[in-house]
């Protein structure tokens, strides 16, 4: 689901009004409000950049004036020292919006970057890294869209647009083939066409699922050895994908085990912001 422009300027405005609120009472003191500046974004260590855009349109919702230009795109990578944008105008307008820009940039280039580390290590597989909905609250789609840049991919954005039966569901529904079934029957009633995918803990589960041709089996917290029985046993009649225990030092046995998605709640729940700096210069009168 991509991000529109009204979404991205409401979360936008919601951030610019939270920090600022009736004023930026620092810049109206100090600032001379006729002074112009040229900021420099300056990436200090390696990583993969996200955010350009939001960047852009940050500046163009604050003051119109200031004129932002980025040196790279969104998924780009970059070494450590590297100028990847300016921003030029009112000082006061740039050192106002400053601290809402880098929380934006910063965050989301996080992300990029830890889902860039993800996607290298499995690159010589089949299987794909996908994100999980352990995200900021109001800022799922930039998540998102930040992992999309690290070269990996999304799973269901919310509850809304997939069926995916976890245990508490199982629990609930009596079995997987109750809740599969009753979900099936949802989806007749309400003419849709979502995917249905189910959580298993076991290879008993597994196959319960298998029989109810699920689209998707998760296999949850599954030993290595374990994965690779469940894998042989779906023999492709439906897409796997793996979940629990992962981190970068195991992805690549799990990649290697044939499950098709693995979900890593870690690129967005509690990634490292990039650190990139702004730092403005004052312009000479003309």
């Amino acid at each position: 689901m991509p991000l529109t422009d009204q979404q991205l300027e409401k979360i936008i405005k919601q951030a610019l009004h939270e920090d600022i609120q009736d004023g930026d009472i620092t810049t109206l003191a100090a600032v001379p409000q006729n002074l112009k500046a040229l900021g420099k974004f300056l990436i200090k260590e390696d990583g993969v950049v996200s955010g350009i855009n939001v960047v852009k349109k940050i500046f163009k919702i604050f003051d119109e004036d200031l004129l932002f230009t980025s040196k790279v795109k969104d998924g780009t990578k970059v070494s450590k020292y590297t100028i990847i944008g300016f921003v030029e105008g009112k000082a006061s307008s740039i050192l106002t919006v400053e601290r809402t820009v880098l929380n934006f940039l910063q965050r989301m280039s996080g992300i990029a970057t830890t889902a860039n580390l993800f996607s290298e290590k499995i690159k010589h597989t089949k299987a794909k890294i996908i994100d999980t909905r352990k995200t900021v609250p109001g800022l799922r789609l930039l998540d998102k869209m930040a992992v999309a840049h690290g070269g990996c991919e999304n799973h269901r954005i919310g509850l809304y647009d997939m069926f995916l039966i976890k245990d508490n569901h199982i629990t609930a529904a009596g079995s997987i083939t109750n809740a599969v079934n009753t979900c099936k029957e949802y989806q007749t009633k309400k003419v849709t066409s979502f995917k249905i995918e189910v959580e298993t803990a076991n290879l008993s589960q597994v196959e319960e699922a298998l029989k109810c041709n699920v689209d998707i089996i998760m296999l949850d917290n599954f030993e290595i050895e374990e994965m690779k029985k469940a894998v042989k046993f779906i023999n492709g009649k439906c897409k796997v994908e793996a979940s629990g225990m992962v981190n970068i030092n195991s992805v690549k046995d799990i990649a290697e085990t044939g499950v098709d998605y693995i979900s890593v709640g870690a690129l967005t729940h509690s990634v490292k912001a990039l650190d990139i700096s702004l730092k403005i210069e004052i312009k000479p009168v003309e």
